[in-house]
């Protein structure tokens, strides 16, 4: 059941901490450092991700076509503008980024990575911009993980970072990550930056292969507003300076693999649960006959205005799920749909069922709430099932967006 959150960084119960994982205090694996960008090694691996909004910022196309594939050294980034909507002299500004991190660290621009977070279709700024840049890469160092964090933020209520510690069979390694968001966040991922660092070895179809399949699990599953942003960046580097490699199709892979998962799982959750003003994190998780159906249901389900709402006020209004299931699937006949609430079945077959409604009510008061709905057709056998994480939508939350750029 809902109720009282989990302390320490895997606060929830829809991310387990796996056992061979354990939370570190801090700092950046061995190899990396952090000021507002940071990482260099020797032989670099990287992996990326980006956005697949056709407004895509000028610092994504720099990263995604203008970096050596595989080889980021470093990364720079700002928050406070978008540097989106920006045309030929956004583009200059973001190589300006580039090349300004490249000097100040000695490496080759085509290994630096950028990224901008922020208000879109407003110029960002050279005044000052190089001199910035080289203060904060003469600031970098192994602890700076913290301030970091801090500096990426823009409408974020709380710093998003965790370093953990990974036993595998070949070795312990660290991994670790920063990551801002809050709003315009749906679907494929959100209005979000994330930096992942590692001091494991691994192949550059390793990271591409391990990377792709996290995300898939994690910021590809979350909704704020249903909004899809910009400038959203995934980036993992992999310094190998533990001595340890993730070999492919290796136990160390597998294992490795679970604790990227469960580490981006619940920064994608914190991302949701800072959702701009919200106050409850709801999860819908839809099973049926084919699996674009019900992706289709759990989004619609997740991004309901009236769904959410309800979420915010702690109402298990579930008439407002059935609405956002009819919404998905039009049809001349009624659907035979089951829905529970934290497990309390309150629909079967189209049809409402008789339950306790003070275990609802209680039950819908956590701050995690748990929504599940049942197709017509779902074959246990051949199972398509997806799920949704998506915040409320609060008064705080038309507030902040209202006067974002006032």
């Amino acid at each position: 059941m809902s109720g009282a959150l989990a302390q320490g960084f895997f606060a929830s119960r829809w991310v387990q901490c796996p056992p061979h994982v354990t939370q570190a205090a801090g700092g950046l694996p061995a190899g990396f450092r952090a000021a507002a960008g940071g990482a260099s090694t020797p032989e670099p691996v990287s992996a990326a991700r980006f956005t697949r909004s056709g407004v895509l910022a000028p610092p994504v196309l720099v990263t995604r076509d203008e970096t050596a594939a595989n080889g980021l050294r470093a990364v720079v980034a700002n928050s406070g503008n978008a540097n989106a909507a920006t045309g030929p002299a956004g583009m200059e500004v973001a190589r300006l980024m580039q090349r300004s991190a490249a000097e100040a660290l000695a490496i080759e621009p085509a290994t630096v990575g950028v990224a901008s977070t922020g208000v879109i279709g407003v110029p960002l700024p050279t005044a000052g911009l190089a001199d910035g840049v080289a203060t904060a890469a003469a600031a970098l160092h192994a602890a700076g993980d913290d301030a970091f964090s801090d500096a990426i933020m823009t409408t974020d209520a709380f710093r998003k970072r965790a370093t953990l510690s990974v036993a595998l069979p070949s070795g312990t390694v660290r991994l670790s990550a920063q990551a801002k968001g809050a709003g315009m966040i749906e679907p494929a991922f959100a209005t979000m930056l994330c930096f992942v660092q590692t001091d494991a070895a691994l192949a550059p179809e390793t990271a591409e292969l391990l990377l792709s399949v996290c995300v898939k699990r994690s910021f590809d599953r979350i909704s704020v507003d249903g909004q899809l942003s910009t400038n959203d960046t995934v980036i993992l580097m992999c310094s190998g300076a533990s001595g340890v490699t993730v070999a492919p199709e290796s136990e160390d892979e597998l294992r490795f693999g679970e604790a990227l998962d469960a580490l981006l799982r619940m920064l994608a959750i914190m991302i949701v649960r800072d959702g701009e003003g919200a106050k409850r994190t709801g999860r819908v998780i839809v099973r049926g006959p084919k699996q674009a159906i019900v992706e289709r249901c759990a989004r619609a389900v997740a991004n309901s205005p009236l769904v959410k709402t309800a979420l915010h006020g702690a109402d298990p209004n579930w008439g407002r799920i059935a609405q956002a299931v009819g919404m998905a699937l039009p049809g001349t006949a009624p659907l035979a749909l089951d829905i529970a609430i934290e497990g309390i079945v309150v629909c079967a077959g189209g049809v409402a069922v008789a339950h306790d409604g003070a275990a609802l009510d209680a039950a819908a008061a956590g701050l995690e709430v748990e929504y599940e709905v049942g197709l017509p057709g779902f074959d246990p056998a051949y199972p398509a099932e997806t799920e949704v994480l998506f915040s409320d939508l609060s008064h705080a939350y038309v507030t902040i967006n209202a006067e974002y750029t006032t």
